[in-house]
């Protein structure tokens, strides 16, 4: 290791070390503060944000990255020092006092959102969202000018590297060609299923025994982390403490346990960076869709499979009581019902990419400047009945305010979630054509998909770039038609 690289690794090891504290008071503001701690902890959180700007734009930075470039470094290091050139080159678009107000819009708007929303609050939800996408818009601006694409491909670039709007729409407009004709011929099949509800109630503390057992099924390791409750699920923390959310209702198991399958995908994934490269940008998750891709392999590919179901059937007798709906042709018909509905985190694996590609579609023409705040309810409207055929005309909170990402400015995030489906599909066809998974996963072994998914994306963190990851995973670049295959095959 060599002089300039050294300084950078201890520079980017400091910022780390910030970024953890930054973590788990985000953490905090989104479970257990008390509501009277929102201004003081939106100040505090902005004033971090603001020093941890500076530490990512620190003068010597810039030198030493040079000077880095110059030197003998094995390949890691090189992983490394390429992504510590996208972080200075990001981070240096940016002024202080921007980041300062941007972050603190953006936790006054999403803690406002949590009492606005039940109350269906648009018109109040709107005056704080103008502000964040004011805010946003000349960081996506700042940001183009840097990297020389659009503006929101340049937001969409801090969530998915090198990703650009006109793949997005490629790949998107040909799942439109195909998704409407999936959804009306499963669904007319499904028509004359006879499907039993599960019959409540649920108590809440069963439900977080159930959720905390099939976590450790899942291997989650529970000595570096934790579930807890939050308006919207989410996972956060850092490798060596991961937190994780989810929410309980009385009236619906399969929800919470659901999501906490989700959320317990991404949490094993940060569990399993690679420990020795950690306070390093070349140890983190490679990006945003690689990191749904995690939870969606978790949730969807694993979770609702009959196999896994098999599993999870004596569970659930077992923690909220014997009853017909917990019998394993009921589940596999329970937990692969396609139902258009109005909640994107509820909705099943089919029509959840129209839920996506409708917010992709609001949210690019956004930051575009193309249209303002004021117009989002009515495009939603549009949308939801033209990709789902569902009415939603003056239901904000189940509409437009449903979601958290708007809140704070996360612009650019919704595309990684369908993209996140199709690279979990295209990991567990590969997985398929080595060994008989859903075999040995009825009998209960998962290390299969463990293992594999430990070696190919977990332990990999960055040290390539995606369409390499991809590549040495699975043998190939992205190909969407992994994802058609497997709604074809589990729901026709």
């Amino acid at each position: 290791m060599t002089k300039s690289y050294e300084q950078l690794t201890t520079a980017f090891l400091r910022i780390y070390r910030f970024e953890h504290l930054q973590a788990i008071i985000g953490w905090d503001h989104a479970t257990y503060m008390p509501p009277g701690g929102s201004d003081a902890r939106s100040a505090a959180m902005g004033e971090l944000a603001a020093h941890l700007h500076r530490l990512r734009t620190a003068p010597e930075l810039g030198p030493l990255l040079a000077s880095a470039t110059r030197e003998t470094l094995d390949e890691t290091a090189l992983a490394n020092l390429r992504e510590m050139q996208r972080v200075y080159r990001n981070s240096t678009a940016l002024p202080d006092d921007l980041v300062h107000e941007a972050t603190m819009a953006g936790a006054r708007c999403e803690h406002a959102w949590r009492s606005q929303r039940p109350a269906n609050d648009w018109a109040g939800f709107a005056v704080n969202l103008e502000d964040v996408v004011r805010l946003t818009r000349k960081q996506a601006t700042l940001l183009s000018d840097k990297l020389g694409v659009s503006p929101y491909d340049a937001l969409m670039d801090r969530f998915e590297p090198g990703m650009r709007g006109a793949e997005v729409d490629r790949v998107f407009g040909v799942v439109k060609t195909w998704l409407p004709q999936l959804i009306a011929t499963v669904r007319e099949q499904q028509a004359t299923e006879t499907v039993i509800a599960a019959k409540g109630p649920f108590p809440l503390a069963t439900q977080k025994a159930l959720c905390e057992r099939v976590m450790k099924l899942l291997q989650f390791d529970f000595d570096g982390g934790r579930l807890d409750v939050s308006t919207h699920p989410f996972s956060g923390g850092v490798p060596e403490d991961v937190r994780l959310t989810t929410r309980y209702s009385e009236d619906d198991f399969e929800n919470s346990l659901m999501g906490t399958i989700h959320e317990t995908g991404h949490g094993r994934y940060e569990q399993h960076r690679p420990r020795a490269l950690l306070g390093q940008p070349v140890s983190e998750a490679r990006s945003m869709a690689i990191h749904e891709s995690q939870s969606l392999a978790f949730e969807m590919q694993l979770g609702r499979s009959r196999a896994f179901l098999e599993l999870l059937a004596p569970l659930l007798r077992e923690y909220l009581g014997p009853q017909p709906a917990f019998e394993v042709e009921n589940l596999v018909k329970l937990y692969t019902r396609v139902r258009p509905g109005l909640i994107r985190v509820d909705a099943d694996e089919v029509t959840y990419p129209a839920h996506v590609i409708l917010r992709y579609e609001i949210e690019r023409p956004l930051i575009e400047g193309e249209i303002e705040v004021d117009d989002i309810p009515a495009l939603w409207d549009a949308g939801m009945m033209r990709l789902l055929g569902v009415e939603t005309k003056g239901n904000f909170k189940d509409g437009p305010m449903q979601d958290i990402h708007w809140t704070d400015g996360a612009f650019g995030y919704f595309p990684c979630y369908t993209l996140g489906a199709m690279y979990a599909a295209q990991w567990f066809a590969t997985m398929r054509k080595a060994r008989d998974l859903d075999t040995e996963v009825a009998r209960g072994e998962l290390a299969g998909v463990f293992d594999w998914l430990k070696a190919n994306i977990w332990t990999a963190a960055s040290l390539y770039e995606t369409d390499e990851l991809c590549r040495r995973a699975s043998g190939g670049p992205l190909d969407p038609a992994h994802f058609k295959a497997h709604l074809e095959k589990r729901y026709l």
